[in-house]
């Protein structure tokens, strides 16, 4: 976590302990090697490690830097070099509404201080994989990628006959009764509140 913040006790504690179980280091292999080749850049710090992987990305240029490339045009204006907190902070800002613009839902983004604060590295690595997953499948990118491709609508036009061939199927077997439903059916003494 940043020096910022007071050491967490209590409840606090086992839930940042639960959220830092979640954080995978082959998942960070697969992120470190997909940044670095669409980017272009080698990352400042090569070693694996949650802690490791933070001080890269911190001050947001290199999501932001890769966010621009996958969209092949500027989504971030103006990246901050600045090491002052609140100009990285803005990067991190600027390349999360980047990615609403580019497609990624708001579930699918952390918060800024999941990443600048060190809070939730697992929600980071995940919306880089949903960065990939839409650059895929939302934007044609035909570069180097992580995760899975969303799948393409399939829609179906059925002509009448077909539509009337599955109307003839058996509805019971089918698990849809028409309207159908049990009533009159005695199975032994009903149940009363009050037995006399």
């Amino acid at each position: 976590m940043g020096d910022t913040r007071a050491k967490k006790s209590g409840l606090s504690a086992d839930i940042q302990k639960k959220l830092n179980a979640k954080y995978s280091e082959e998942q960070e292999r697969q992120c470190r090697q997909w940044i670095e080749a669409v980017t272009g850049e080698t990352l400042i710090d090569q070693e694996i490690g949650m802690n490791h992987f933070n001080k890269c990305l911190k001050d947001g240029t290199v999501l932001c830097k890769l966010i621009n490339t996958l969209n092949g045009e500027a989504l971030v204006k103006k990246i901050n070099t600045s090491s002052m907190a609140f100009k990285q902070m803005e990067n991190i800002s600027s390349f999360l509404d980047a990615c609403k613009v580019f497609g990624l839902k708001d579930g699918d983004c952390f918060q800024t201080p999941d990443l600048y604060e060190n809070q939730n590295m697992s929600q980071v690595l995940g919306t880089i994989f949903a960065v990939s997953t839409v650059s895929i499948s939302k934007h044609g990118w035909e570069g180097p990628s992580i995760g899975v491709k969303i799948a393409d609508e399939n829609k179906r036009e059925f002509d009448e006959e077909t539509i009337a061939a599955g109307k003839a199927i058996l509805t019971g077997q089918t698990g849809w009764n028409k309207g159908e439903t049990q009533a009159g059916m005695n199975m032994g003494k009903t149940r009363k509140v009050v037995d006399m």
